[in-house]
């Protein structure tokens, strides 16, 4: 892993940014820093474009990003912190807290690229999940342990069945949810 690598910006189009390095190239996946007007924003390299460039996408708006500017190859993938105190946190995808409540004071931090688990890890039981929403479970009911992802045009109703989801997953199972929202 190469680290304290720095780079150019040569190249700003919208969320695209691209930055050429002398020698060495910062791996793909790899994070980038730079800062604009103070603020520090986080580059994730996606492509190896040659002549030693690399395509990334800003995490943060680029509104600012000038040509010519410093970029910092922090040598790793973005990481995010994980564990019982980021319970009830919103973050970005850089990890950083966006609920107002101040810093998370995690202990750990895992990379947002990880592999999937094996399939002979995972839950193959057909055991359906009660969501407790009862055309839910009648009409599309889903499996315990799965994924589920909700799709719909505008004003359909997902957020609201998102939280009563959310609600029922605490009320009647004791569980824990998380929302990821894209977009």
């Amino acid at each position: 892993m190469s680290t304290n690598l720095q780079g150019r910006v040569i190249a700003i189009v919208g969320p695209a940014v691209d930055v050429e390095f002398g020698s060495h190239l910062p791996s793909i996946m790899n994070a980038l820093l730079t800062d604009i007007a103070g603020v520090s924003v986080t580059l994730e390299v996606q492509q190896h474009l040659g002549e030693n460039r690399v395509r990334c996408v800003s995490m943060q708006p680029t509104e600012g990003m000038v040509r010519g500017q410093i970029v910092t190859d922090t040598g790793k993938p973005i990481n995010v912190p994980v564990g019982p105190e980021t319970l009830g946190r919103i973050i970005n995808v850089v990890g950083d807290p966006v609920d107002e409540r101040g810093p998370i004071g995690h202990k750990m931090t895992l990379p947002i690229h990880r592999e999937a688990p094996k399939y002979e890890d995972l839950n193959t039981s057909s055991e359906m999940f009660e969501t407790g929403i009862k055309v839910i479970d009648l009409l599309e009911p889903y499996a315990k342990g799965g994924k589920t992802g909700l799709f719909g045009g505008a004003g359909v109703g997902k957020t609201v069945i998102v939280q009563e989801l959310i609600r029922n997953i605490a009320a009647e199972h004791g569980g824990l949810s998380v929302f990821c929202g894209v977009g």
